[in-house]
């Protein structure tokens, strides 16, 4: 008779094993310090809503054959600056929107920034793919390297950019984009607050997980399509697609944007979570935290389903949520959750890379 511990290494990998053992261990610790489970897993749904969306970019990118999208920062620099643009606009603060209802102006402010963030990230999406298409084999470091480099040079344009609202720049220079531009006349935790409720001490942001698993849906359509299938066959093997007459420059030109797009959505669904969203080096690591949650659900470099993303999210940003409040109890004033969120994501990235890189993955 088998090991029950050697089965379910072999087939989730030790890493996934350690980090769902973990995550339970954090509930059975928060139990056992009397802390307010259920606050603690309302938080977990709150962030699994907020990030899943930055997660679910990774699914196309690794479909089409360019793998783990690390250069995602591309597609949010498009979504903030559709964000910037309304409340440079304050959208949400129209009288005939606010008079319908003020949670129906928020939605409309959050739906143009989503919309001109789409248009952006779709231009800068399609200059990315060309560019990953004259790079393969190298796209992983390609990415990064992108990815590194728009928020180097965004750096230097949130300075110059000509917005004048008093929200976003800095009081006393007159011009320059601030660190963090306020949400809260804007679109500030819209989809948390719509169709909430509350299970005794648990609250359910019901809009922003219907937002996400509507766009999960759109994203498992679009694979189940003629043209997602066709991507997905010239992401696992360009020489039969070849073959069989799929043009795979193209294919992976769809994913890419496809990537870029569904990343300008995910930053605002996570800055209006959070209330705020931050310039400068804010999103620099995004791409490796979102790369982290769906290695961690089960994807790979080569291959990735919706259930990864919903998997892979719900337990890493569950780990964040509760490490540091039990970590807490255990040393007081401590940075153990930090500590835990850079040793597990980078962490499982390496194991992830190093597996295919061994060949030894299992795909």
């Amino acid at each position: 008779m088998r090991n029950p511990l050697k089965v379910l290494t072999d087939k989730f990998g030790l890493p996934r094993v350690i980090i769902v053992s973990f995550f339970l261990f954090l509930i059975a610790a928060a139990g056992g310090f009397h802390m307010d489970l259920m606050q603690l897993l309302s938080d977990c749904l709150r962030r699994w809503g907020m990030f899943g969306i930055l997660a679910l970019a990774m699914v196309p990118a690794v479909q089409c054959g360019i793998g783990l999208n690390f250069g995602i920062s591309m597609g949010i620099v498009g979504g903030l600056m559709g964000g910037l643009v309304v409340v440079q606009m304050r959208i949400a603060e129209y009288p005939s929107l606010v008079a319908i209802h003020p949670l129906f102006a928020m939605w409309v402010a959050i739906l143009i920034a989503i919309v001109i963030g789409v248009i952006l990230a779709t231009g800068i999406g399609y200059l990315y793919g060309l560019l990953l298409n004259r790079v393969k084999g190298s796209e992983m470091t390609v990415t990064t390297y992108v990815g590194f480099s728009i928020i180097a040079f965004m750096n230097m344009m949130w300075m110059l950019l000509p917005f004048t609202d008093g929200e976003l720049i800095w009081p006393n220079a007159g011009k320059g984009l601030r660190n963090t531009i306020s949400l809260a006349a804007s679109f500030s935790n819209v989809m948390n607050k719509t169709l909430a409720f509350n299970i005794g001490n648990l609250t359910v942001p019901t809009g922003l997980l219907l937002f996400f698993f509507f766009m999960c849906f759109l994203v498992w359509l679009f694979m189940r399509s003629r043209t997602g299938m066709a991507m997905s066959a010239a992401g696992a093997n360009p020489m039969f697609a070849t073959a069989a007459g799929i043009n795979v420059n193209k294919m992976r030109l769809i994913g890419t944007v496809l990537s870029t797009v569904l990343a300008s959505v995910g930053i605002l669904v996570y800055a209006q979570g959070y209330g705020f969203m931050q310039l400068y080096n804010g999103p620099m690591m995004m791409g490796f935290t979102s790369v982290a949650a769906v290695l961690i659900g089960g994807a790979s470099p080569k291959r990735a389903k919706i259930t990864h993303v919903l998997i892979g999210t719900f337990l890493f940003q569950g780990i964040l949520a509760l490490g540091l409040p039990v970590a807490n109890q255990f040393i007081p004033e401590s940075n153990l959750s930090e500590v835990a969120r850079l040793v597990i994501s980078n962490g499982i990235i390496i194991y992830a890379l190093s597996q295919v890189k061994g060949g030894s993955g299992r795909e």
